[in-house]
């Protein structure tokens, strides 16, 4: 059975799914028969791998108590990465750690059979978090997480498997929207957009998207069949400086908390400097941005060309927009070319047919694309070893801030 056959047969039920998946997953003995074609004995031989004694003894272990506090949805659920063969198999063929970062900050490691990802650091000896598979193969998120991505999990007071993934999609697509307008997205800029209402007993917290000023569609209308899918990331020696402070404290929650932050109807007046203009620039589109294309962007070949097509269909919608209400001041559609310089001094150049009878009312905006060490690169002034051109309509934008995505999603070759 190939691991994408795994993934598809494993991924469809709820707090039974550890036992079926044992029930598939484990067999008999393996055996011998004959079967023929055309009068031809053929001998068909079904291999069997059985998972180590240890992993099915697991099963027979007492369940942890003192987590009444959580809805029994969760707290039941186990996850089929009990079975360690299951997580490597997956492992080999999911991106998990950015490119140019040591494997070695973290192990992935299996659950056990009586985990569960509500579950705190009792009994552990290294610090650990749980993350969904989905993370990680659809929201394209890679570790070590970026300051802001833990700046929101702070703020929210949740660990990364409490936030429900279709509000971690709109937090992608969120840093990717920003960074290509040259603003530094920030966690309280992003909530702005946003209402939270946590539950009693505690479960997966939501964003509520503020329907006045919402800028981000939803990623999926039911993100279904992630409940069963986590992992356990333990933080390793050459890991902590990412993921703790220096007093040793966790840069954001670890552990799901019963308390989670409630926000409803943040006024400007609560924004710092930074917030308000990064809020400012976003309050002047008028619809709402493809969540989904954003977050593809995170693992695109050509990520320049993804988002200018996103600008443009929007440029397209504004300038319908306009010209239906009859507004002299129809937002730019001229199209230009695409230049991205990678590694190595090579540049590839995509010609994009130029409209007629447009105006040239546009700022090309320069993009560095960096790598993990970007961010260093950016605050020193140095150039970055990737950039590009996209066009937007005028608009007033900082010209210090780039676009930080994994190499791996440039396609680069080392």
């Amino acid at each position: 059975m190939s691991s994408s056959d795994s993934m598809s047969t494993f991924s469809s039920s709820e707090s039974t799914e550890s036992e079926r998946s044992k029930d598939r997953l484990l067999g008999d003995e393996g055996t011998s028969s004959m079967a023929g074609t055309s009068g031809i004995p053929v001998e068909v031989v079904r291999e069997v791998r059985e998972d180590p004694p240890e992993e099915l003894e697991e099963s027979n272990w007492p369940a942890k108590g003192g987590y009444g506090w959580v809805a029994g949805d969760v707290r039941d659920q186990s996850s089929l990465f009990r079975w360690s063969r299951l997580l490597n198999s997956w492992l080999n063929c999911t991106p998990v750690i950015s490119k140019g970062v040591s494997r070695g900050i973290v192990s992935l490691e299996r659950v056990s059979a009586i985990d569960r990802v509500c579950h705190g650091q009792e009994g552990a000896t290294e610090k650990f978090f749980y993350m969904y598979m989905c993370h990680f193969s659809q929201l394209h998120v890679q570790l070590p997480l970026d300051d802001f991505t833990m700046g929101v999990l702070r703020a929210l007071n949740v660990a990364p498997t409490q936030l429900h993934l279709n509000s971690w999609a709109y937090l992608q697509a969120f840093r990717i929207l920003c960074q290509s307008l040259y603003l530094e997205p920030t966690p309280y800029a992003f909530l702005y957009f946003y209402d939270t209402r946590p539950r009693r007993p505690v479960t997966w917290l939501s964003l509520i998207s503020r329907p006045s000023i919402s800028k981000l569609d939803a990623f999926s209308q039911s993100f279904k069949h992630f409940k069963d899918g986590y992992l356990k990331v333990v933080v390793k020696e050459g890991g902590k400086s990412h993921f703790l402070n220096a007093d040793g404290s966790t840069k954001f929650p670890f552990s799901w908390t019963n308390n989670p932050s409630r926000y409803k109807d943040m006024g400007v007046e609560e924004l710092s400097a930074g917030d308000k203009e990064v809020v400012g620039m976003l309050l002047k589109f008028v619809d709402k941005f493809p969540t989904k294309g954003l977050v593809r962007v995170n693992n695109s070949v050509h990520p320049i060309i993804d988002i200018k097509a996103l600008f443009q269909s929007l440029r397209k919608k504004m300038a319908a927009k306009a010209k239906a209400a009859g507004k002299a001041d129809v937002p730019n559609l001229q199209e230009s070319m695409v230049e991205v310089h990678v590694h190595g001094g090579t540049k590839r150049k995509v010609e994009l047919p130029p409209r007629p009878g447009k105006g040239k009312d546009v700022k090309k905006i320069r993009v560095a694309l960096l790598g993990t060490a970007g961010g260093a690169a950016s605050a020193s002034g140095e150039k970055g070893p990737e950039a590009g051109l996209i066009e937007l309509p005028k608009m007033s934008v900082r010209k210090d801030i780039s676009i930080d995505l994994p190499d791996t999603s440039l396609g680069a070759r080392p």
